[in-house]
């Protein structure tokens, strides 16, 4: 527990949570970043990055699975020190290794899943105390049209406790998507799409624009 006298309240970094289907740019967000960058990858979409030279990759594959949890807290906790931004690349996957793991020492799915929210929950908020940029993406679901105006279609492809969990510090949540030749992110929590914007009051942004507060043009 930490106080903070009025007036010393520290500046902490920015958390962003993504979602939406495959090839929508979600990996590629990492760009608009400053600093030097750590990614964390569950899947194996790293070509959008393969260009670069400010990030730093740690790949996950299914050899690592059985010791999911404990191989990525070791690395955030080995390879933070010297970066600016952290780039958890794939909730959906890692959500999936985790609940395996924690299936195969339980029968009980009830606790299964409150075990999994609980890691999930002591990630974002390790996260959070790390005081660096934090960007999370995940799978969507498209649940089909919802109701006349269709709100709350899509929703992250996760367990929704334990995505309410992970998210629950993040300052920004919002699902990427294309139209035409263009990609957008709803922040708009009145659509019922899961999401929320906490740094400004910007509804729906161009997906080049996702670090630009309002009042910087």
């Amino acid at each position: 527990m930490k106080m903070y006298k009025a007036g010393e309240i520290p500046t902490v970094g920015n958390m962003y949570f993504v979602y939406g289907d495959g090839g929508t740019g979600k990996t590629s967000l990492i760009r608009q970043f400053t600093g030097k960058k750590l990614l964390l990858s569950y899947d194996g979409s790293t070509n959008a990055i393969a260009d670069t030279d400010d990030i730093d990759v740690i790949a996950f594959n299914s050899e690592d699975a059985p010791q999911m949890q404990g191989l990525t807290l070791t690395a955030l906790t080995k390879f933070i020190e010297g970066h600016d931004v952290i780039f958890i690349d794939n909730v959906t996957a890692l959500q999936n290794w985790v609940l395996e793991n924690i299936d195969g020492a339980s029968k009980d799915g009830r606790q299964n899943y409150q075990k999994l929210q609980l890691w999930f929950r002591n990630l974002g908020m390790w996260l959070r105390s790390s005081n660096l940029t934090i960007v999370a993406t995940a799978h969507q679901i498209d649940n089909g049209p919802s109701g006349l105006d269709g709100k709350g279609r899509f929703e992250p492809d996760m367990n929704t406790k334990t995505f309410n969990a992970f998210t629950a510090p993040f300052d920004v949540v919002g699902r990427i998507y294309k139209d035409g030749d263009k990609r957008w992110i709803d922040l708009d929590t009145e659509n019922g799409n899961h999401a929320k914007n906490r740094l400004d009051d910007r509804k729906m942004i161009n997906a080049a624009e996702l670090i630009q507060n309002k009042e910087e043009g």
